[in-house]
């Protein structure tokens, strides 16, 4: 209802977390199940304003759900401190298994499903913002685990790339999201999450469009999925990669680098980021065969393309033209 109700006035909805670091500074994570949005916006360096539905009205962000919902296979303290600690009573844990006699959880145990999940309130969090309340955001992320290799661990996007990456949705499904998936399959969820949203997604995609414009905010494409070749190929990128990328645009250190663009999708990568390998950030200087990935790459922007065949009669020229090139 909500995310019905609150354009009419002028306040944007958000199937997205959101954090802010000590100086109030927000950043928003758009992306759809298996990305990394839970994982990555629970920072213990940060504070959680909330973790999936925002609103953006002229004063901010805030959050209107009031809780957490985070996968939590393999869970452990060293990876996943903040999620690890919020598991305690108050706390509601789902398809998991216990150690034989205890009442200990083995979050290693996927005898049910790998979708084992955790839902607990913003206060389990020890540097959740209460009220949870935000100021403008200065950096959005749009997170996709791109199973099949193709996308840049990060690239950053211009307003109209914005609109129609958001509008698009994309990742790849992988094991263990959904029942019946066994291996990788894209899929495409308007908004980053098109069950919660009733107007047209161009309605959305205007709107964030517009507040990016008015309040400079930098918007980034992050790919926590596979690197030198799709799943089964190549090597899923690490947490710890997509975390120092994170902090490298949250700190500006990829405010002055050098850019060069995708020759299909026309997104920004940068040559050089902090604390990460250089090779790793073209996607196509990851491949052993970079014909091969010429060609993924083309066939993946197809996909793409026909997706959007049903939204584009109502959307701008800007973002009909920020659409990848084959």
């Amino acid at each position: 209802m909500l995310n019905y109700l609150l354009p009419a006035r002028g306040v944007m909805p958000m199937h997205c977390s959101a954090n802010a670091d000590q100086d109030g500074r927000v950043a928003l994570f758009f992306g759809l199940s298996g990305t990394g949005k839970t994982t990555l916006s629970a920072d213990p360096s940060r504070r959680l304003i909330g973790d999936d539905e925002h609103g953006w009205s002229d004063q901010g962000v805030f959050n209107f759900e009031g809780g957490c919902y985070a996968k939590c296979i393999h869970l452990s303290h060293d990876t996943e401190p903040e999620i690890f600690k919020a598991i305690r009573p108050g706390a509601l844990v789902e398809n998991v298994q216990f150690f034989a006699g205890t009442n200990l959880i083995d979050f290693d145990d996927c005898m049910i499903t790998e979708n084992t999940r955790v839902s607990y309130p913003l206060s389990h969090i020890n540097h959740a913002m209460i009220p949870s309340i935000g100021e403008m955001p200065e950096n959005i992320f749009f997170l996709t685990c791109d199973a099949y290799g193709i996308l840049p661990p990060v690239a950053k996007l211009t307003p109209g790339q914005a609109m129609y990456q958001f509008i698009s949705g994309y990742t790849a499904k992988v094991a263990g999201t959904e029942t019946g998936i066994t291996e990788p399959k894209s899929t495409f969820s308007a908004c980053f999450g098109a069950p919660f949203m009733p107007l047209h997604p161009g309605k959305y995609a205007a709107m964030l469009g517009q507040k990016i414009r008015e309040n400079n905010v930098k918007v980034w494409l992050i790919n926590t999925g596979w690197s030198g070749g799709p799943y089964g190929i190549g090597t899923r990128i690490r947490l710890k990669i997509t975390r120092a990328i994170i902090n490298a645009v949250l700190d500006g250190g990829l405010d002055t680098v050098e850019y060069e663009k995708h020759p299909v999708f026309g997104i920004a990568i940068p040559k050089t980021c902090p604390n990460v390998p250089s090779n790793i950030l073209d996607p196509r200087n990851t491949w052993s065969d970079r014909s091969e990935y010429d060609e993924k790459s083309r066939l993946l922007a197809g996909r793409f393309i026909e997706n959007f065949r049903k939204y584009e009669s109502a959307v701008s020229e800007e973002i009909r033209a920020s659409a990848p090139k084959i």
